[in-house]
């Protein structure tokens, strides 16, 4: 078991010490989450989003407002997500509840990104049918002239969710697939954790 994971520890302060010890291992998006969201039909959808730091006790990530995940996830919050990191055998899984971040604080995340990609939040009206890829390259182009010389404002379809953990799950791969997992359950957001082992 990875000497910075504490069985008896708070599951946040381990997600914590395991993704710090993930970023400096893995070579290549140790912050890339697979979120799974479900519609109104129950039909399940899973996308890789990119997990952006905890914000009120909440696994942040910033997309489009009016993308299917959004649009799921606003019908219902209720979503999964993994951090799966092969290169060191270890994953962590959580299941919980999605709520928007505050304006400010999208607002304050989007001033940090590249401007390609500010532009591209603009551009892109995410999960629309498109024609071509030029019609986004285009979009593009004509926003940078608009904002040529300014700072581009956060548009007001894009900002950020946190995922607000009801269950954690840590997986430590070992040979012979006896593997160690580590799970933390609680019945609500102000609920204790309970914690258990499971069979691998």
């Amino acid at each position: 078991m990875t000497a910075v994971f504490h069985f008896e520890a708070d599951p946040i302060e381990n997600f914590l010490k395991v993704y710090s010890e993930a970023s400096r291992r893995v070579p290549q998006d140790p912050h890339a989450i697979s979120l799974a969201t479900v519609n109104a039909q129950k039909q399940p959808s899973l996308r890789t989003v990119y997990y952006k730091g905890m914000v009120r006790d909440g696994f942040s990530f910033y997309t489009n407002y009016e993308s299917q995940k959004s649009k799921e996830m606003i019908a219902n919050p209720q979503v999964a997500a993994l951090f799966f990191w092969s290169e060191i055998s270890q994953q962590v899984r959580i299941e919980g509840i999605v709520e928007k971040l505050t304006r400010s604080e999208s607002e304050a995340y989007f001033a940090t990104r590249p401007r390609l990609s500010q532009l591209g939040a603009w551009a892109s009206h995410q999960s629309d049918t498109i024609q071509n890829h030029k019609e986004i390259e285009q979009s593009v182009i004509e926003l940078d002239k608009k904002y040529q010389g300014q700072a581009i404002p956060c548009p007001p379809h894009w900002g950020g969710f946190h995922l607000l953990p009801l269950r954690i799950e840590f997986w430590f791969g070992r040979e012979g697939r006896l593997h160690e997992r580590y799970v933390y359950d609680r019945q609500d957001l102000s609920s204790p954790w309970v914690r258990s082992m499971k069979a691998p």
